[in-house]
């Protein structure tokens, strides 16, 4: 069958969607685009560390040197 992905502007639009849809008798299920809390964490804890200088760089132009 034929996927179709809808990007609506605000939940309003959202909510017609999925009433137009149950109007129809359309199947439909949602998928949820946020990430894993853990992961943020993990990330942001990075940005944090390379602020303030416990990082390393690495030359890329030198890497295999």
């Amino acid at each position: 069958m034929t996927t179709i992905i809808v990007h609506p502007k605000d939940e309003q639009q959202l909510e017609a969607i999925k009433a137009l849809l149950k109007t129809a008798e359309v199947s439909f299920e949602e998928e949820n685009d946020d990430y894993d809390p853990e992961f943020v964490a993990m990330v942001l804890k990075g940005d944090e560390e390379i602020k303030a200088g416990k990082g390393s760089k690495v030359d890329v132009k030198n890497l295999w040197k």
